[in-house]
């Protein structure tokens, strides 16, 4: 089976090798030094069930490698627009792409029935970028707990015991294009399940995000210091009601237990990579994170006084970086220049899977 991982760098990287393990004709997209390490000497994951190594095929340009059986684009948010406008030659007719992101996908509405049904999301895809170039039909869902870090280039650790990566259809089928991607991944190291509500994982990931992400972008901590705070405990406490109540208006379920994953916050030293991103210059996930939630809560007619404010602060710290604009994901200091880390990988070392509830 021929697979691209579009974006191979923490997460990508990751999956290409495990994918590669479990036998597939395993192709990566990425760029600048990960690129030039993946061409000279493939790719290496040091993880708790053993080294792995694997030599894809890999290119900035999927015209270098043609149409493929399947897609795993593995970018973080604000590479979308260019992931669509240069994914055309890895499709064929019955490819399928699956979207192993944070946040609210593009295609969130699609196959989800009722009052939204195909409601489209223009802040996470902007001019329709997404829907046009792959279509939602070929969307699979994918929702990953992994604490990955590119150590150099070509080379990722993987902190979990375990990581943990849930797949599933837009319209809840239990397709056999999700179980084949699903059996090629699955390993010691990795449990991979699919499932007919993937929007229930979402938002139980996405919670996550919203409990951590902005108390370090504001404070500039990791959240084991950030919840030392009684102030700060209370205040996610109110988050998480707030998200639940958006995620249940939209008809999905949630049990995350506030106090349990505070204790869970108390041991947790590392940085989530929205704060990382932050630090280093990097486009930050703030649309599909944090701004598209409190659009849904909006459509949804749910009210969330803590976190319209926490997302404005955050809004303004990201702008006054030259991180975030008005008119977009980035700033008017990105607009004219292509940004190295636009096809790297979620970094998602800011949640172990030993820490979900």
């Amino acid at each position: 089976m021929k697979i691209t991982v579009f974006g191979a760098g923490a997460v990508g990287g990751h999956l290409a090798v495990r994918l590669a393990q479990g036998g597939a004709d395993v192709s990566v997209i990425a760029r600048g030094a990960q690129l030039a390490a993946i061409a000279v000497s493939g790719l290496t994951v040091e993880a708790s069930d053993g080294i792995f190594s694997a030599h894809p095929r890999a290119s900035h340009d999927p015209r270098d490698l043609g149409p493929q059986d399947a897609v795993l684009v593995t970018v973080k948010a604000p590479a979308l627009p260019s992931v669509a406008a240069a994914i055309a030659p890895l499709l064929g007719p019955d490819t399928a792409v699956a979207f192993v992101m944070n946040g609210i996908p593009w295609w969130y509405f699609h196959g989800a029935g009722g009052a939204y049904e195909g409601k489209r999301l223009p802040a996470i895809d902007p001019g329709d970028a997404m829907w046009r170039a792959v279509g939602p039909e070929r969307a699979i869902g994918g929702v990953i707990y992994s604490a990955c870090t590119v150590v150099r280039p070509g080379v990722i650790a993987v902190e979990n015991r375990r990581s943990r990566l849930i797949l599933g259809e837009p319209d809840g089928r239990l397709s056999r294009r999700a179980e084949v991607l699903a059996a090629l991944l699955r390993a010691e190291g990795m449990m991979v399940e699919v499932t007919p509500v993937i929007r229930d994982a979402i938002w139980s990931k996405l919670l996550l995000n919203l409990t951590s992400g902005p108390f370090s972008i504001l404070t500039g901590l990791a959240p084991r210091e950030i919840y030392t705070e009684p102030g700060c405990v209370a205040a996610s406490a109110r988050i998480l009601a707030e998200g639940q109540a958006i995620a249940t208006a939209l008809g999905c379920q949630t049990h995350i237990d506030a106090e349990a994953q505070v204790r869970q916050y108390l041991a947790m030293s590392h940085k989530p990579s929205i704060l990382q991103d932050l630090e280093l210059g990097r486009a930050m996930e703030i649309t599909a994170l944090l701004e598209t939630p409190l659009d849904l809560a909006r459509l949804a007619g749910i009210a969330t006084p803590t976190l319209d404010l926490l997302v404005a602060l955050v809004k303004l710290r990201a702008q006054a970086a030259g991180l975030y604009g008005k008119a977009g994901y980035t700033s008017r200091h990105h607009s004219n220049r292509k940004i190295d880390s636009e096809f790297v990988s979620e970094d998602h070392n800011h949640q172990k899977l030993g820490n979900q509830p």
